[in-house]
């Protein structure tokens, strides 16, 4: 069985990673936002001059094809340019953060082909984020404020001091130090930074940059019981790890003017930022709490489901990180909103695996054929891929009965345009045999097709229109065959609050299928092209005694139904 691609093969220096560097230099510029050539120089030392970035995910759901477009773009460029970068864990929200999102983001990572040059947390800084804040108070930069969370709200709407804002320097640092200390209760004190309540950008209005959670922590566990927001912690973390490209999503583009803010009041080095679309793409769900309702009501098989464009649902419906990253890579990086077709990454991936999977014969519907005028069992030799002898060959018996599909049947031979077996004396072939003729067919109970009659011709007398698949029913492996079509019946699930009425009950098609023995041996995730049918994967739900395979894709687009 050829092997796919190894990850450590992959071309990762797409066309995203090769972005100019002098692009990403070019965000909107703000207040604070350039470095002294002293903190240049105190940079350049740290780094040696070559560019670094992070990918900063938040511990709380699992990674999807958004964060593939991310990654592509941060260790892509990381790898392009000689550089380095951080897989940095933003776990600043304990009680939505778990161990298990912690494990299955490193996991995707390294499974998408990255290796960090760093795995780190903003957990990991909170002891110096905290004499941060210490020091904003000294300089009368932030205070502790006993507003809730109505009032923080229409103070920032109203842009109406907090009447604690002036409170003295002491009075704050005492406080926050019982903030500390867990002598209130959660929501009756923040700290709050002392910015400009008049400006236009509400992200100035004096933010919360800390607040009082009694959660266990996944990775500091009971440490800390005040913890940092992500507006006061992403900034100063990419400055501590000298992030020279602090790369993002469009909707924290207002928050420029608080990042610099904070940089500048700390003195600290100022990474360039830039901001990027989103990648939207039809006929699926991306976000976590959408994704999580349907698995908590059991409307999909879990966070990998092969239905879902999760990394972990991508990978057992049998995408491969090349074809994810050349997914991203064609996508490119833009700050213009866009939807894409899925049938380009549907695409990405039947071209990736046409060249990496070995053939194998799998029949989806089977029926009998029994052989009149010919017993036993012969040898025949099948190619591993049709252009590519490096894939070998493989011995596969064929015998007197065997299974095709039952679409390659009819009844009757009364339509011009199918080539398949019927009663009547046209030839059919069987891909590497010979021809069959139908002689007659016999019913179940049920009134179904279950046995086909025919002769054999192994010289091929007759040149055949077609041949088709077929599979011993002495030596073939019972398979469980799991075809999937789009979650969403209209892509409006992604904006209506009332998503669930867009889902496609009928998603998931479950068939009972033989495929030839050795198939079955196949490791989980890893795929074979079932001649004529499509691409099929190696599923987690296998066992001894159940051998389960999900279509992956087809072997051409199907232009009514979208590429299934």
């Amino acid at each position: 069985m050829a092997q796919p691609t190894a990850i450590a093969t992959v071309d990762l220096t797409g066309n995203a990673a090769k972005k100019d560097l002098k692009v990403l230099e070019t965000g909107r510029p703000v207040a604070g936002y350039s470095n002294d050539d002293a903190l240049k120089a105190k940079h350049v030392a740290v780094t040696g001059g070559k560019p670094y970035f992070r990918f900063p995910p938040e511990p709380n759901g699992f990674l999807h094809i958004g964060h593939a477009k991310s990654m592509n773009l941060n260790f892509g460029s990381a790898l392009a340019h000689g550089g380095k970068c951080y897989l940095r864990y933003d776990d600043t929200n304990p009680e939505s953060e778990e161990q298990i999102y912690i494990d299955a983001i490193e996991e995707m990572a390294r499974w998408m082909g990255w290796s960090p040059d760093w795995v780190t947390y903003s957990s990991d800084y909170f002891d110096e984020l905290y004499e941060f804040a210490i020091r904003l108070i000294k300089d009368g930069k932030a205070y502790v404020d006993h507003s809730t969370g109505e009032e923080v709200k229409k103070q920032r709407e109203e842009r109406v001091d907090s009447p604690y804002r002036n409170r003295p320097i002491e009075e704050s640092l005492l406080l926050f130090e019982h903030m500390r200390q867990g002598r209130y209760e959660e929501g009756a004190a923040t700290l709050r930074l002392k910015m400009d309540m008049q400006s236009d950008n509400p992200n100035m209005r004096d933010i919360i940059a800390y607040r009082i959670k009694y959660n266990e922590h996944p990775h500091i566990k009971d440490k800390w019981c005040v913890y940092p927001s992500y507006d006061y912690t992403h900034c100063l973390i990419d400055s501590l790890e000298n992030i020279d490209y602090s790369l993002c999503t469009l909707e924290f583009e207002t928050r420029r003017e608080s990042y610099f803010w904070l940089l500048e009041q700390l003195e600290m080095w100022r990474p360039h930022v830039w901001e990027f679309s989103r990648l939207n793409v039809t006929g699926s769900l991306l976000s976590k709490r959408k994704i999580n309702v349907l698995v908590k009501k059991g409307i999909v098989r879990g966070f990998d489901d092969p239905r879902l464009l999760t990394l972990a649902g991508m990978r057992r419906r049998g995408y491969t990180p090349r074809a994810i990253n050349k997914f991203c890579d064609l996508v490119g990086i833009t700050r213009n909103m866009n939807v894409i077709q899925i049938n380009m990454l549907e695409n990405s991936l039947r071209e990736d695996l046409d060249e990496i999977t070995a053939r194998r014969l799998l029949i989806m519907d089977p029926v009998k054929v029994v052989i009149d005028n010919w017993k036993g069992e012969k040898d025949v030799e099948c190619p591993n891929h049709p252009r590519n002898t490096e894939f070998g060959n493989r011995i596969v018996k064929f015998t007197d009965t065997f299974y095709i599909d039952r679409s390659d049947f009819h009844e009757e031979d009364n339509n011009s345009k199918f080539y398949g077996v019927a009663p009547g004396p046209r030839a059919v072939g069987l891909k590497y045999s010979g021809n069959i003729v139908c002689k007659s067919f016999e019913r179940d109970a049920a009134g179904n097709v279950s046995v086909i009659h025919a002769d054999i011709d192994f010289e091929r007398a007759v040149k055949p229109k077609t041949n088709i698949s077929w599979v011993s029913a002495v030596h073939g492996v019972p398979v469980e065959l799991r075809h999937y079509t789009y979650l969403l019946k209209d892509d409006k699930a992604a904006t209506d609050p009332d998503f669930l009425k867009y889902i496609d009950e009928k998603s998931e098609e479950v068939l009972r299928g033989v495929v030839e023995p050795g198939v079955e041996q196949l490791k989980v995730f890893e795929s074979i092209q079932a001649e004529r049918f499509g691409y099929y994967v190696a599923d987690s739900d296998s066992k001894p005694g159940k051998f389960v395979m999900n279509r992956v894709i087809s072997l051409k687009e199907d232009k009514e139904k979208g590429g299934k």
